[in-house]
């Protein structure tokens, strides 16, 4: 049985995670921003996870990591940042991503995207009115 070396083993893992996350990373950014932006984005954020593929790879969950330095790298170059709630909507809802998928490219796990997916569909709650103080009647001593 022959015996891949460890970098060899690195660099595939990274490819591997590379053509599992590039397609949905770059609709995502894609959706946001320019072409040119979500491209130069996309191209950013995995030079980074490269750079840093060795320490990632001692993490429980290296798309946690990618998807947060990606999700706050989108929102700085757009000028807001959406919540968790949505984007887990707009991934499932607009670019049509199922709830694993959704899960895997997050780093998360499948009852988090459900929970999250319920907390975007929920209607907002009233928003409080404001009130006047009612000023106390002196009493008559």
């Amino acid at each position: 049985m022959k015996h891949t070396p460890p970098t060899a083993q690195l660099t595939t893992a990274f490819y591997a995670f590379y053509d599992l996350h590039r397609g949905p990373y770059h609709a995502y950014a894609a959706a946001r921003l320019s072409e040119e932006e979500a491209r130069l984005s996309v191209t950013q954020l995995f030079d980074l996870v490269a750079s840093n593929w060795t320490w990632l790879m001692t993490r429980q969950h290296p798309s946690a990591w990618a998807w947060e330095k990606h999700t706050r790298a989108v929102a700085h170059r757009a000028g807001r940042t959406p919540t968790p709630a949505e984007d887990t909507a707009f991934l499932h809802d607009r670019l049509r991503l199922s709830i694993d998928r959704i899960a895997t490219i997050t780093g998360t796990d499948p009852a988090r995207v459900t929970t999250l997916l319920a907390a975007a569909r929920r209607p907002n709650p009233p928003q409080p009115t404001p009130t006047t103080r009612c000023s106390k009647r002196a009493r008559p001593r």
